[in-house]
C-alpha cells in the first residue's frame, strides 16, 4: 500500500475555489482509494462540512495547525519529513518545506499572477511566485485543472508538459440532483420574487463585475423591467467602488453577499440564466455548477472557460460591455435559446464528476510512486 499525504491547510482559511477543490477531492480520494492510504496534513481529519468563509476545524485546532505551518515555512528544514516519515507522495498546497524523501506533487490552479498581476494583491503575487520557484519547478509531477492551465504553466514557468497531468475538477452531486422545490425554497429564503439573471463569485477585480453592472444598465427597459440581476459572493479585495455600487444598487440589482454551499444548487437552478464574464479562470467552478443545475450560461471566451463550457455556453469578449449586453439580452428574451443551452449544458457538465477526478488522481499518484 502506498501512502499519499495531502497538504490540506486551505481548509483552515477563508478560500473559495481551492477550498472547494480540497474538500470534495480529498473526500472522494478516500472513497475511491484501493491500496492507497490518504492522509491530510497537518494531522487533519476529514472535514464534515464546507464553509468558504471560515475554517472547517474548531478555533484551537485551526490556530495550532496554522502556527505549525508558519514555523515550518520559515527556513529550509526537513521537519515535515520527520513528522510524516511514511509518505510515498506528498501533495502540497501551502507547505514550502515538504518531506524530502516523498515524491513531491502539487496542483496548478491558474497562472493569473503572471497573466493578470493587477487583479491580485502584491502579497498574493509574491506568494504564488515563491510557491512556483520552491515547489512547482522542482515537483516530480503536477496536476493541472485544465488544458489551458497546463499550457500557461508550460509557457510562463517553462515547465515540461510531460510532467503535468490534466485532471478536471468535479461538480458535487447536489448540483445535478437539484429539484424545482429546492429552487423555490432558496428563492423564498433570499426574497427573490422576480425572475433573475445570476452571477456567483468573489467580488474581486478578476471577476469583471463593474463591466457586468454597466452592461446590465444598458439593457433594454423592457428586459430590465422583467428581470433582476442577482449577485452572490463574499467581498474580496480592491473593489471599493464596485462594493459601493452593490451596497447601494440601482433598481433591479440585488447583492446577496456570501451564500452557503447548501443553497447554491437551488440558487443556480432558480435562475433564468447565469452570467460569468471573468477575465481569466483556471477552471471556472460556477460555469460547470450552473450547467449541472440546468441553467443557461453566458461566459468569457478566454482562458479555460471555453474548454469547461464545452460548446454549451454563449461566449463573449469580457472586455466588451456591448458584447456582454447583447448576450444577456439574447439569452433573457429567447426561451428557445435557453432551452437548448440548458440541455447542452447538463450533458456537458457530466464530464466533471468527483469520483472520476479522484480515480484519475489516484492513478497519477500510483504511477508517480512507482
Amino acid at each position: 500500500m502506498i501512502r499519499v499525504t495531502i497538504d490540506a491547510v486551505p481548509l483552515l482559511v477563508r478560500s473559495a475555489g481551492v477550498k472547494n477543490y480540497l474538500y470534495y477531492w480529498t473526500r472522494h480520494l478516500r472513497q475511491e482509494s484501493r491500496g492507497v492510504d490518504i492522509r491530510l496534513f497537518p494531522f487533519l481529519d476529514e472535514a464534515s462540512w464546507l464553509d468558504h468563509e471560515g475554517s472547517v476545524a474548531n478555533p484551537l485546532t485551526t490556530r495550532v495547525r496554522l502556527g505549525m505551518l508558519f514555523l515550518l515555512n520559515q527556513f529550509p528544514n526537513n521537519i515535515s519529513g520527520w513528522i510524516d516519515r511514511g509518505a510515498d507522495v506528498f501533495h502540497t498546497c501551502k507547505l514550502l518545506n515538504p518531506p524530502r524523501r516523498a515524491k513531491l506533487t502539487a496542483t496548478v490552479h491558474d497562472l493569473t499572477c503572471w497573466l493578470l498581476p493587477e487583479t491580485h494583491s502584491k502579497v498574493n503575487v509574491a506568494a504564488d511566485k515563491r510557491f512556483a520557484e520552491r515547489i512547482l519547478k522542482r515537483a516530480d509531477g503536477l496536476i493541472a485543472v485544465s488544458e489551458a492551465t497546463r499550457a500557461d504553466a508550460v509557457r510562463f514557468l517553462n515547465l515540461p508538459a510531460e510532467k503535468i497531468r490534466v485532471i478536471h475538477h468535479g461538480i458535487a452531486e447536489p448540483f445535478f440532483q437539484v429539484m424545482p422545490q429546492d429552487a423555490d425554497r432558496v428563492r423564498s429564503r433570499h426574497g427573490l420574487a422576480r425572475p433573475y439573471l445570476l452571477f456567483v463569485g468573489t467580488i474581486e477585480p478578476r471577476k469583471n463585475i463593474a463591466r457586468l453592472l454597466n452592461a446590465w444598465q444598458a439593457l433594454s427597459p423592457s428586459t430590465q423591467g422583467e428581470f433582476d440581476l442577482v449577485l452572490a459572493g463574499p467581498p474580496g479585495w480592491g473593489q471599493s467602488d464596485t462594493m459601493a455600487r452593490l451596497r447601494n444598487p440601482s433598481p433591479g440589482v440585488r447583492y446577496l453577499g456570501y451564500v452557503p454551499e447548501e443553497d447554491l444548487p437551488g440558487l443556480f437552478a432558480g435562475a433564468t440564466a447565469f452570467v460569468y464574464p471573468s477575465l481569466y479562470e483556471g477552471f471556472g467552478f460556477p460555469v460547470a455548477q450552473a450547467m449541472a443545475a440546468g441553467t443557461p450560461v453566458i461566459t468569457s471566451c478566454v482562458s479555460a472557460l471555453p474548454e469547461i463550457a464545452g460548446g454549451a455556453a454563449l461566449l463573449i469578449d469580457p472586455l466588451s460591455e456591448a458584447a456582454l449586453r447583447d448576450a444577456m439580452e439574447e439569452i433573457l428574451t429567447s426561451p428557445a435559446r435557453r432551452a437548448k443551452a440548458s440541455e447542452m449544458g447538463r450533458a456537458n457538465a457530466r464530464r466533471f464528476t468527483w469520483p472520476d477526478c479522484a480515480r484519475k488522481s489516484l492513478r497519477f499518484f500510483e504511477e508517480l510512486a512507482g
